[in-house]
């Protein structure tokens, strides 16, 4: 039996330019799956283009699931989306609103129904598709967590695999019998490369799952220029973060 390749991607943020190089470059891989780990929609300048390519790539077969801002653009629930928030920003709010009034009917019910969750058996293997850890759409898994917490988010889930973002930094580490899979942000990076960026996970018959991070180039440029020229609230801060691939504010 060959192994399966599943791609995975996510924290795409409304930027259909480096969803579509990620694609391309996913696509001449040949991959057996797609996953996608949520946060489609809000910051970058195209929502309405990643519900398209999103949807269609779901229609061929793709995981799909929600982030906690896809919350905030569907359904302005904006306690939910950001719970560790005192208060929600009205630069936030007006990026959530705009990101909601391009969607249509449509676009929007497609977005309220995806899950918070997806499984997949492959062999003998069971992999979870989270958005920020199991059983959490906020309660990430960055590498600086405190272990205890960490240990606690993990071990909600039987999954050998689990793949994860939010964070926007990718990773795969290892913990204990369970590998966590970040492939970081396909349009919205914090970790000084804008490139959008994603990841392959191989798991082979009877072998140990692995995986392997990737960044695709496309004109980050380009998109920070369009972001700063829709002149949103907060959007000089934003184009900045997807020019650099660092998180400004």
């Amino acid at each position: 039996m060959s192994p399966t390749r599943i791609a995975i991607l996510g924290d795409i943020h409304g930027n259909v330019a480096a969803l579509d190089a990620a694609l391309m470059a996913i696509e001449a891989e040949k991959p057996d799956r797609l996953m996608v780990t949520g946060d489609l929609l809000m910051n970058g300048p195209a929502p309405e283009a990643v519900v398209a390519r999103i949807a269609a790539l779901e229609r061929a077969g793709a995981l799909v699931i929600a982030g906690n801002t896809d919350i905030a653009v569907a359904d302005a629930d904006y306690a939910a989306a950001f719970p560790w928030l005192d208060e929600v920003s009205a630069a936030q709010q007006a990026m959530a609103e705009w990101a909601r009034d391009r969607l249509s009917d449509s676009e929007l019910d497609f977005v309220r129904r995806l899950p918070a969750e997806r499984r997949m058996w492959v062999g003998e293997t069971l992999i979870l598709l989270c958005h920020a850890s199991p059983g959490s759409q906020t309660a990430g898994l960055p590498a600086d967590l405190d272990p205890s917490t960490t240990v606690e988010r993990v071990t909600r889930t039987d999954a050998r695999v689990i793949a994860c973002g939010h964070t926007h930094l990718a990773e795969v580490r290892e913990l204990g019998r369970r590998l966590i899979v970040n492939p970081g942000s396909c349009g919205y990076a914090f970790d000084g490369d804008p490139a959008a960026a994603w990841a392959m996970l191989t798991i082979g018959d009877g072998d140990e799952p692995s995986a392997t991070l990737h960044r695709t180039a496309y004109d980050a440029q380009k998109v920070a220029d369009e972001v700063s020229a829709r002149g949103l609230p907060g959007d000089a801060y934003r184009a900045a973060t997807i020019r650099t691939g660092r998180f400004v504010r």
